[in-house]
């Protein structure tokens, strides 16, 4: 196989997604307004043959391509699988809710196929200018989809404040990157990797090594950023609240799998070095998320504000796993991002399930009595709060469990108790919502309105939760075979 056909065959997914937003983009100009379900279906069906050329190009080793800019290894052939069948079943919950609003356009699914590429190199960067690049690309695509909702006030203000403090993140991440290469002379993370062992010898290692914590600084801030971590999580509510449901649960689910590949390239391939000092960092990340996500939350009355501080909790949650520093802890952490991307998932489905044309079910008020108008998704919801929890016999249980675990391996158990508290006082307000959907009157009668294909993929979505519940080995090997 000559060179170009091999850079070809690694990276054909990106490729052919890539080139399909290109033809949608094109093809969408030319239809009618009444044949708009066929970018739809274009969409679909991209993901799917995307999904299948991952699934054959499968591979057990490290490859590099591209001069070794791009990377193929076990971590990104499972994570760009699930961004795809993240991706397929966001656009499955998305179609109807966007034609009751009027923006069933081919701009949602080209930005979101351009985002999802960007996903995709994030997860795959073997260089620090691929990553950046990746990131850039799902950002830009966020910004706009987030003020998609022209005929709204909040969602452009919530896109501006996103493209603002992005932007400020993105700056902090590029100048700890040229720190970095300053320092190594390279923007590979394997030559930077041995440039940050190098610092522990030499006579002037102690000034280099300086120099890489302050590069360190910057980059952890960086991630913490765009990952929702506080106290840099400011952006977080204010754009699950202001976005249309229909891009709040994008950016609440497939983009958590790039971030958490972000944090596995930089900090443990880039940057295991500095283990130590990074470590430090994380800890205190770690523990004021999983205290403002949990303690903020119990004071919302809006769902999708709740979720959000939901959301920054189960960041601390995966930053557990990252700051264990062993494989045990790292393919915790997947588990559990993985976890948590198909919850948030099934939770934003059942608030669009609930809208209907003139109507946002945004308020916890809105699932009020939901048992008594359809029993069958009070229960889905029912199983995807218990998870979020972490009771069994959900999924969830076994994420939080996992990650307790390699934090209690190095002898950290007084981390495990400051998680297992803050997660005590998060089962309140999960447990609220239960309690609003089976024991309160409902004061809307109305059907619920949706179809057969959204109908299956929830109900698909919530028995997933409860199966992996019960059988989480399946999953859970898959995320060790990663890391070992």
């Amino acid at each position: 196989m000559t060179f170009e056909s091999l850079n070809v065959a690694i990276a054909l997914p990106e490729i052919f997604l890539l080139t399909m937003a290109c033809l949608i983009l094109v093809i969408d100009v030319y239809l009618p307004q009444e044949k708009r379900n066929f970018t739809y279906v274009l969409t679909q069906l991209s993901l799917i043959i995307a999904f299948v050329l991952l699934l054959t190009n499968q591979t057990d080793v490290r490859v590099l391509a591209f001069n070794d800019l791009f990377v193929q290894d076990p971590m990104a052939d499972i994570l760009k699988l699930f961004i795809t069948i993240i991706s397929f079943v966001v656009f499955v919950y998305s179609r109807e809710y966007l034609m009751a609003r009027n923006m069933f356009k081919g701009e949602f699914y080209v930005l979101s196929l351009f985002s999802i590429v960007g996903m995709m190199l994030m997860v795959s960067a073997n260089n620090l200018l691929m990553l950046y690049l990746g990131l850039e690309l799902l950002s830009l695509c966020l910004y706009a989809l987030v003020a998609f909702n022209r005929d709204s006030d909040d969602g452009p203000e919530a896109a501006m404040k996103f493209f603002v403090l992005g932007a400020i993140a993105s700056g902090m991440l590029l100048y700890g990157m040229s720190i970095l290469y300053g320092l190594s002379g390279s923007l590979q993370l394997s030559e930077i990797s041995d440039a940050v062992i190098a610092t522990t010898t030499g006579s002037d290692s102690n000034a280099q090594r300086l120099g890489m914590i302050f590069a360190l600084v910057f980059i952890v801030v960086a991630l913490a950023f765009k990952l929702g971590a506080v106290p840099f999580h400011m952006w977080v509510p204010d754009v699950y609240q202001g976005a249309p449901t229909a891009v709040t649960v994008f950016i609440g689910t497939a983009p958590k799998l790039a971030g958490f590949a972000m944090v596995i390239r930089l900090m443990v391939e880039g940057l295991g070095g500095l283990q130590a000092d990074w470590q430090q960092m994380i800890i205190v990340l770690a523990i004021l998320s999983l205290a403002v996500g949990n303690i903020v939350a119990i004071a919302q009355t809006n769902l999708k504000r709740m979720l959000a501080y939901s959301t920054i909790s189960h960041v601390g949650f995966i930053l557990l796993g990252v700051l264990a520093g062993t494989a045990e802890g790292y393919s915790a952490a997947m588990f559990y991002t993985i976890s948590y991307t198909f919850m948030s998932l099934g939770s934003f489905g059942i608030i669009m399930l609930l809208a209907r044309k003139g109507f946002e079910a945004e308020n916890i008020s809105d699932l009020t009595g939901l048992n008594q108008r359809s029993p069958w998704f009070a229960f889905m919801m029912m199983v995807l709060m218990l998870s979020m929890a972490g009771i069994p016999p959900t999924v969830g249980f076994w994420a939080k469990l996992s990650v307790l675990s390699a934090v209690v391996s190095i002898d950290m158990v007084w981390m495990a108790v400051i998680a297992v508290f803050f997660s005590i006082i998060g089962i309140f307000y999960y447990l609220r919502i239960i309690k609003v959907m089976y024991f309160d009157d409902a004061v809307d009668d109305a059907p619920l309105e949706c179809g057969r294909d959204m109908q299956l993929a929830l109900s698909t979505n919530g028995l997933a939760i409860l199966a992996l519940g019960f059988y989480p080995a399946a999953l859970m090997s898959l995320c060790v075979s990663v890391f070992n």
